[in-house]
C-alpha cells in the first residue's frame, strides 16, 4: 500500500503568517502559532491499491482504487479524491531516476502533481459525509485519456491523487497527497524486447532447534497460500521465473513434514500442527522445478561480509556454507546451480573474491549475483549492454569473477522513497523502467531483477512485480539463459565502490557464533572418526550465521543459546571420573600422592558418547614450577567406556601441589572443564638422603665390627672339645653352676684364661676405661660407665652402651 504523510510545520506555518502581516504583535504571534498548530494537524494518508492498465496507450482511459484514511484530529467536510498529473514527458532512464522526490512544504504549495481540470469528470470524487478522525473511506477514479491534457507520445508520467476538504467554512485545504509513474506505450510494437530474467528468492529465517523441535511455526506459516512463500511459489505456476532458494529452508521444511514438536521460550513443549500445509509447499516446489530453474544460496544465507570482516574462524564459515550447498541433495534429476548474492556495501571486491572461490566443489558455472546499487551512479557498469561482467578483484586469490549485475532500478519503487516498496508502486515502477528500455535503442536487451533482501516480508510486492512479466514488450527468460556470455569474453569492470550501510550481524551475535563454532569444533575433534561426526551440528552452526537474522535479534540468541547447550551437553559426556559431589555440589578435587622424587597416580576418563573417542590427558601445576608431568600418548576410549591413565609425575620439593587435570583431543584442544588435583609430594631432599646415607652405613659399620670383634674374641679362647660345635656348646649340668665360678675340677687354672669347663655366656662389649674387668669376667659382674660404675640394669642396655667401644 502506498502511504504519504505531508505535513506543514509550525515553524512554516507561523513564518508565512509573520510575513503576510509584516509586524508581528503578541496577538500575531498566539494567532501564528494556532494556524501552524492547525497547518500541522490536518494530514490524511493516500493509498493507491491498483492501477489498471500499468502501462496505457494513447486513448485507454485509466482507473485508480485506493483509500484515504484520516490520521488528523481534523474532521474534513467537503471532501474529495482527485487525480493529478505532472505533465513532463519522461524520455530517458536518467530522467527517470532524478525525479525530486517529497518537498518539504505544505501540500497546497507543491506543483509537482496538478489537478485535472475538469471537475465533472469522473477523475473526481466526492465524499457525502464528513471524514472524520480515523475514517477511512475507499475511491475509485475513473480518468478519460482526455483529461490527462498530454499528448500522445510515448514516455512516462508522474501521476497521482490529491485529498482536498474542509477543515472549517472558510478553510479549504490540501491534507493528502499519493504520486506513481505512469507509462505510456504507442499502439505499435516496441522497437525491441527486454529479455528479463525474474530471480525470486525463496528464504526464511532458521526456526530447527534440532531434532524435531523447532522455535515456531512461521516457516509453516510462510508456506501457507497466503502467506510470503507461499505467494511466491505461485508465481512460478504463471510465469517464467528463477528461484533463488537457502537450502538450510528446505532442509528445515523436510524435517517439518515428518512431524514436528514446538518448544516455546518457556521449554514447554507441544506438537506442531501444519506438516501438511508444508509437504504441499514442497510437492508444489517440486513440480514446478521442471520449469523454472534453481540457484541455491550458501547453506543458512550467510551474512557473508559480517562473517569475511570478522576474520578466522567465522570467514571460514563462508566456505563451509558453499561447500554444503554444493553437496546438497535437491531430491532428484533436476540439477541445479550453485549462487552467491551481494547487495550494496558488501559486494566489494575482496568480499566478492574470498566468498566465490576456494571452497569444495565449486564450479565455473556457479553464479555470483551482484546488485547494481552496489556502484555509485557514476560508476555502474552499462548493464543496456549485457548483465554479465568480469569484476576485478585484485586483492583476492583470482583477479577477476565472473558476476551477473541485476539492475537495482527495475525493483526501486517510487517516486517517493517513503512508499517505494508499496505494491503497485513496484509494479509500476518496473514497467516504466522496462518500457524506455524497449522504446529506445536497437536489439534485444537482457536485464535481470531480484528483490532487494527484506523489503518486500508478504510476497505482494514481488507478485506485482511479476504480474509486469506478462507485459508486450517483455520476453521472461531464466538466469541460466541471462548469464550466458554474448559471444566473446565478458568486458571487464570496476568493483564495486559504494560504503555499505544495511547492517549486518551484531557483535553479540558474532560473539554467539564463536563460541558455537569453538564447542562445534571440540566436538568433532574428540571423535576417533571426525569424519562421522553428525552434520546437523554443522549445519546448526551454519544456520547460525544466517543473513536472515536481521531484524529479529531475540530469536537470533535464544537459537545460538540453545545450540550451545546441545553441543557443550554432548562434549561433557567425555570428562574424567571425580569423587562424589559434596554438600555444596559440584566435584571435590582428586587427591593423590607422591612418596618420592617420582611416583605414578591413575586418572580415568568416562566416555558416555555412543560414539568412539580418541583424548588424552594433559596435567598442569597451579601453584607450583617443579611439578614434572611425563607425555601422554591419546587413548581409543569405545564407546561407554572408560580408560584409565597412569600419569607419571615428579616434584623437587615436599609439600602440597595445586594442579588441573584436562581432558584433551587428539587435536589438542581442551574437552570440558579441567578437573582440580591436590597433589601431596613427601619426598626428600639432597640433606635427607645424606642422613638416611649415614644411618644406613652406620647400621651396617655397627654390624661389621661386632661380627669381626666376636671372630677375635673366639680366637683368643682355647678350642673346644673334639666334636663340639663352638657356636652351639652342649648343655651342661645344672649341678656344676653350683660350684665356685673361680675354681676349676681339680687343675689349675691358667691365670687370665677362661676355665673351657664353665659355662659359655655371650660376651658383653663394655665400655673402655682404666682398669677395666678382665677378659673372660662374668657380663653380669661388669659395670656401667654412663650409670656411674653400678651394674647394668638389662642385657638391652649392655647392648645399646657397648656400640662403638674399643674392646671387650
Amino acid at each position: 500500500m502506498l502511504r504519504r504523510r505531508l505535513r506543514l510545520s509550525a515553524a512554516a506555518g507561523a513564518s508565512l503568517l509573520i510575513a503576510a502581516s509584516g509586524v508581528v504583535s503578541a496577538a500575531g504571534v498566539a494567532q501564528a502559532e494556532r494556524a501552524g498548530a492547525a497547518a500541522e494537524d490536518p494530514v490524511v494518508d493516500v493509498t493507491i491499491d491498483s492501477f489498471t492498465p500499468a502501462a496505457p496507450k494513447p486513448g485507454d482511459q485509466v482507473v485508480l482504487t485506493g483509500r484515504i484514511t484520516n490520521t488528523s484530529t481534523a474532521t474534513f467536510d467537503n471532501s474529495q479524491a482527485a487525480a493529478c498529473i505532472d505533465d513532463k514527458r519522461l524520455s530517458t532512464r536518467a530522467q527517470l531516476a532524478a525525479i525530486a522526490t517529497e518537498a518539504d512544504e505544505p501540500i497546497a504549495k507543491r506543483n509537482d502533481c496538478v489537478g485535472l481540470n475538469n471537475s465533472d469528470s469522473t477523475s473526481f470524487q466526492e465524499f457525502a459525509q464528513p471524514l472524520a478522525p480515523k475514517a477511512s473511506v475507499p475511491f475509485r477514479l475513473v480518468i478519460p485519456w482526455k483529461d490527462w491534457g498530454i499528448t500522445g507520445r510515448s514516455g512516462v508520467y508522474t501521476v497521482g491523487v490529491r485529498f482536498r476538504g474542509n477543515t472549517s467554512p472558510s478553510d479549504r485545504v490540501s491534507a493528502g497527497l499519493s504520486r506513481t509513474l505512469m507509462p505510456v506505450v504507442p499502439a505499435r510494437p516496441m522497437p525491441r524486447k527486454v529479455n528479463t530474467a525474474l530471480v525470486v528468492p525463496l528464504r526464511h529465517r532458521p526456526t530447527l532447534l534440532g531434532g524435531d523441535r523447532f522455535a515456531n511455526e512461521s516457516l509453516a506459516d510462510s508456506m501457507a497460500p497466503n502467506g510470503q512463500l507461499g505467494r511466491l511459489l505461485a508465481l512460478g505456476q504463471k510465469q517464467r521465473v528463477t528461484w533463488l532458494v537457502d537450502p538450510a529452508m528446505l532442509e528445515e521444511a523436510r524435517t517439518m513434514r515428518e512431524g514436528y514438536r514446538i518448544t516455546g521460550p518457556d521449554n514447554q513443549t507441544k506438537p506442531g500442527t501444519k506438516s501438511p500445509t508444508v509437504a504441499a509447499w514442497l510437492r508444489a516446489f517440486d513440480a514446478n522445478r521442471a520449469s523454472n530453474p534453481v540457484v541455491l544460496l550458501p547453506y543458512g544465507d550467510p551474512e557473508v561480509a559480517s562473517l569475511l570482516d570478522s576474520g578466522e574462524p567465522l570467514r571460514d564459515l563462508v566456505g563451509q556454507a558453499r561447500s554444503a550447498t554444493e553437496q546438497f541433495n535437491l531430491g532428484d534429476a533436476h540439477g541445479f546451480r550453485s549462487g552467491l548474492w551481494l547487495e550494496n556495501g558488501a559486494a566489494t571486491s575482496k568480499n566478492l573474491a574470498a566468498a566465490s572461490t576456494g571452497y569444495a566443489g565449486a564450479k565455473a558455472d556457479d553464479i555470483n549475483l551482484v546488485t547494481s546499487s552496489a556502484w555509485s551512479a557514476g560508476a555502474r557498469p552499462d548493464l543496456a549492454k549485457s548483465p554479465v561482467y568480469d569484476v576485478l578483484t585484485p586483492e583476492g586469490p583470482v583477479k577477476s569473477v565472473r558476476t551477473v549485475i541485476a539492475d537495482s532500478s527495475l525493483t526501486a519503487g517510487g517516486p517517493d522513497p517513503g512508499t517505494a516498496t508499496s505494491p503497485i508502486q513496484v509494479q509500476q515502477r518496473f514497467a516504466a523502467e522496462t518500457a524506455l528500455l524497449a522504446s529506445t535503442g536497437t536489439g534485444d536487451v537482457t536485464v535481470v531483477a531480484v528483490p532487494p533482501r527484506g523489503w518486500d516480508d508478504d510476497g505482494r510486492s514481488t507478485t506485482s512485480l511479476a504480474r509486469d512479466l506478462a507485459l508486450p514488450w517483455i520476453r521472461p527468460v531464466t538466469i541460466d539463459q541471462a548469464a550466458a556470455a554474448p559471444g566473446a569474453k565478458p568486458a571487464l569492470a570496476k568493483a564495486p565502490d559504494t560504503p555499505r550501510s544495511t547492517p549486518g550481524l551484531t557483535n553479540n551475535q558474532l560473539d554467539q557464533i564463536k563460541q558455537l563454532g569453538n564447542a562445534v569444533t571440540t566436538y568433532v575433534s574428540l571423535l576417533a572418526d571426525p569424519e562421522q561426526a553428525d552434520e546437523n551440528l554443522r549445519r546448526s552452526l551454519l544456520r547460525s550465521a544466517s543473513s536472515g537474522w536481521r531484524g529479529f535479534p531475540d530469536e537470533s540468541q535464544r537459537f545460538a543459546t540453545v545450540e550451545l547447550t546441545s553441543v557443550n551437553g554432548q562434549v561433557g559426556r567425555v570428562h574424567l571420573v571425580t569423587n562424589p559431589a559434596g554438600e555444596r555440589g559440584g566435584h571435590r578435587e582428586i587427591k593423590v600422592n607422591l612418596s618420592g622424587s617420582k611416583g605414578t597416580f591413575p586418572l580415568t576418563v568416562a566416555n558416555e558418547l555412543n560414539e568412539s573417542v580418541r583424548v588424552g590427558i594433559v596435567v598442569t601445576s597451579a601453584n607450583r614450577s617443579d611439578l614434572r608431568i611425563d607425555p601422554l600418548q591419546t587413548k581409543l576410549i569405545p564407546a561407554g567406556q572408560k580408560a584409565t591413565y597412569q600419569i607419571n609425575a615428579s616434584a623437587e620439593q615436599n609439600g602440597l601441589i595445586r594442579a588441573n587435570a584436562q581432558v584433551i583431543s587428539a587435536q589438542q584442544l581442551p574437552v570440558g572443564r579441567s578437573q582440580e588435583l591436590v597433589i601431596q609430594a613427601a619426598q626428600y631432599g639432597s640433606v635427607g638422603w645424606i642422613l638416611v646415607g649415614s644411618a644406613v652405613a652406620l647400621l651396617f659399620g655397627t654390624s661389621l665390627v661386632r661380627i669381626y670383634r666376636r671372630i677375635r674374641s673366639e680366637r683368643r679362647n682355647p678350642t673346644p672339645e673334639a666334636g663340639t660345635d663352638p657356636l652351639h656348646p652342649a648343655p651342661i649340668d645344672p649341678q656344676d653352676l653350683t660350684a665356685d665360678t673361680g675354681t676349676g675340677s681339680g687343675e689349675e687354672q691358667t691365670a687370665g684364661e677362661p676355665n673351657p669347663l664353665d659355662p659359655v655366656t655371650p660376651g658383653r662389649i663394655g665400655p673402655d676405661r682404666a682398669g677395666g674387668a678382665p677378659a673372660g669376667q662374668d657380663a653380669d659382674a661388669g659395670t656401667d660407665a654412663e650409670s656411674g660404675g653400678k651394674p647394668s640394669d638389662s642385657p638391652q642396655q649392655s647392648l645399646k652402651e657397648g656400640v662403638g667401644t674399643k674392646d671387650g
